[in-house]
């Protein structure tokens, strides 16, 4: 893949959701009860047009919106995102019916979506999913629960995947094969949900399904093909993870710089310190390493290359792991100011924790990390015989 870098247009564009972000939608989150779905937000989001935009993205222009708005405000950026997670199912396998019915609603931010994917027992193992489906006439009832769905309890509707292969005995035992996704409005009988209070003012929560009633109106794609669904949403997403961990990342480099060429110690400023210019110079090597790795990861996905599981592996790994690191050493130089509840560096302490575990936690993209390479080094060992 030949060297990469945006264009003028590209760098123009950022720009602008970066004052955008920090001038119409900061104000707006920070009028946002913590730990709840901003509704006022996501009309914002649909209002500007960024909404509408999502779902017409490709992989490097959802992670140029998704880095530029986290690098003014990562409750916009979260929101954003979840509705493209939320919805994107829909626009992937939706029916014309389904479509008519929910896209028009979420583009303009008035509906709101949630991926309804993990369980108490599947996480990153996905394949394990128990949430069963039981046949029920015409239809199924939904019976099981999810838990750490993003905009649970408060979404308008849910992509839920199911376990409709009946011969695993509901515990998960067929893998990836008998799982059906399905659009599950939230006012359908049976189906409740609860807030789980996180570490980061993030909207989640649980969901019980007590023999829940859904059609073949309400699958997305085909019956007992859903978990292709759910990752071919996630490929999509996954390096796009590691754009808003970019964002975070350059957002808490940028106040670094700030504050140690402002701050005076010893007879100057902070930045005249070795140890201190050297810190810096590692902060931007990482975040630069790691934006370029999910550009080529992005660009990897839109010209349909074949190693795309392993390049957005490793741009979620390296771009998480990563921001971590740059906001934990924006934190340390700052020193006990940026512990302070309502800093900026504190917010992104609280943020940068979550994206190492979801959407496949680090462990997990490691492990696909030395499967696509050697399973790469099998396929040329035999091709060479």
């Amino acid at each position: 893949m030949p060297v990469f870098s945006l264009d003028p247009v590209q760098t123009d564009w950022c720009a602008r959701l970066r004052a955008l972000a920090v001038e119409r939608l900061r104000p707006i989150a920070d009028r946002g009860e913590p730990g709840a779905v901003n509704r006022p937000l996501i009309a914002a989001l649909g209002e500007l047009g960024l909404l509408e935009r999502l779902f017409g993205a490709g992989a490097l222009e959802l992670c140029l919106l998704r880095e530029s708005l986290a690098q003014g405000c990562t409750e916009a950026e979260t929101a954003l995102a979840l509705q493209g997670l939320g919805a994107y199912p829909l626009v992937l396998a939706g029916s014309g019916g389904q479509r008519a019915r929910w896209l028009p609603e979420v583009r303009a931010g008035r509906a709101v979506a949630a991926f309804a994917l993990s369980e108490p027992g599947a996480g990153s193992d996905a394949a394990a999913l128990a949430l069963r489906a039981v046949p029920d006439g015409d239809g199924w009832l939904l019976t099981g629960e999810k838990r750490w769905i993003s905009n649970a309890p408060d979404a308008d509707f849910y992509t839920v995947f199911a376990r409709t292969d009946a011969g695993d005995g509901g515990g998960g035992g067929s893998g990836a094969r008998g799982v059906t996704a399905f659009l599950v409005p939230a006012d359908r009988p049976g189906l409740t949900g609860t807030p789980i209070e996180m570490l980061s003012p993030h909207p989640i929560g649980a969901l019980a399904f007590d023999s829940v009633p859904v059609t073949g109106d309400d699958v997305l794609g085909e019956v007992d093909h859903g978990f292709r669904v759910a990752m071919t949403t996630l490929n999509l997403f996954r390096p796009s993870v590691g754009a808003f961990a970019v964002g975070m990342a350059q957002a808490a480099l940028d106040a670094a710089l700030e504050h140690t060429a402002e701050r005076r110690a010893f007879g100057g400023p902070l930045s005249r310190l070795q140890s201190v210019a050297h810190q810096i110079a590692e902060m931007a090597t990482r975040t630069e390493a790691a934006r370029l790795l999910v550009y080529a990861a992005a660009t990897a996905y839109d010209t349909g290359a074949p190693d795309v599981p392993r390049r957005s592996a490793m741009a979620k790994l390296f771009a998480t792991e990563t921001a971590q690191y740059v906001v934990d050493a924006a934190v340390q130089l700052h020193g006990a100011r940026a512990l302070q509840r309502g800093h900026p560096l504190e917010h992104l302490y609280r943020e940068v924790r979550a994206p190492r575990i979801y959407e496949g936690a680090t462990e997990v993209q490691r492990t696909i990390i030395a499967r696509e390479l050697y399973g790469s080094s099998h396929a040329e060992r035999e091709g060479g015989r």
